[in-house]
């Protein structure tokens, strides 16, 4: 089956999650606008995490998984996926599920005017440490990209993936993917989704990574963002063969 949409969701150490994944992105792909696909992407995950996915992938023709060899972060996980889907749309959700796959038809309304939709938690249901932090991260990011955008961190997004396909990702990119959007010359836009408490698992972002982390890696952004290379091609000889 050709698929239009692909769902990338990065898996490290979520065995108590994993059911609950498959519940609710079996439900999405029954009321989904476009045709679904759902690519697991373990991020070398230590638990039970593989097993269950081996099992969820072959109940589901629509479900895939990348196992990495070693942990090697968000943003790894994301490239990874991007590098290996075909589907016109990508998109990711995390698999803690604080955000519901339902919401991605939110997001898809919207994506034949942009590039790149992303979602903004409303009523964030975190902890007051974890919701400053990420306001004040979010603050400082801004700052530098000038993205306009209010919650890079929401983990609800879709993306045209030839653009996509084409952000040169490194360690902690993911929270600037509509900066990296925005160096295309693509359009971008952000949408307010439902934000539900963590139900199961643990976070893998303490303060450091919320705060000090993306600071740092603004520097990264703006080296990037000054020897980033973007063309168009306007005709080639291959077009008339």
């Amino acid at each position: 089956m050709t698929y239009k949409f692909t769902i990338i969701v990065p898996v490290y150490n979520e065995e108590d999650n994993l059911e609950r994944v498959e519940t609710e992105l079996l439900k999405y792909l029954n009321i989904a606008t476009v045709t679904t696909s759902v690519l697991f992407v373990n991020d070398g995950s230590s638990d039970n995490s593989q097993a269950l996915i081996e099992s969820i992938c072959k109940r589901n023709d629509a479900f895939e998984y990348i196992l990495f060899k070693n942990n090697k972060g968000l943003s790894a996980a994301i490239k990874a996926g991007f590098d290996h889907i075909d589907s016109e749309l990508v998109g990711y959700i995390d698999s803690d599920l604080q955000t519901t796959p339902e919401d991605f038809n939110i997001l898809l309304e919207h994506i034949d005017s942009y590039e790149l939709v992303t979602g903004v938690r409303s009523n964030r249901k975190d902890s007051f440490v974890k919701n400053m932090s990420s306001k004040i991260a979010n603050g400082i990011r801004r700052a530098f990209t000038h993205d306009g955008m209010d919650d890079t961190g929401c983990p609800l997004k879709v993306i045209r993936t030839d653009y996509a396909k084409r952000i040169p990702m490194f360690r902690g990119l993911h929270r600037f993917l509509p900066a990296m959007i925005m160096l295309q010359n693509g359009r971008v836009t952000q949408i307010t989704v439902q934000h539900f408490p963590r139900v199961a698992g643990t976070a893998k972002f303490g303060v450091w990574n919320r705060l000090l982390g993306p600071l740092m890696d603004c520097f990264a952004y703006l080296w990037m963002k000054k020897k980033y290379i973007n063309y168009e091609v306007e005709k080639s000889s291959k077009q008339n063969l």
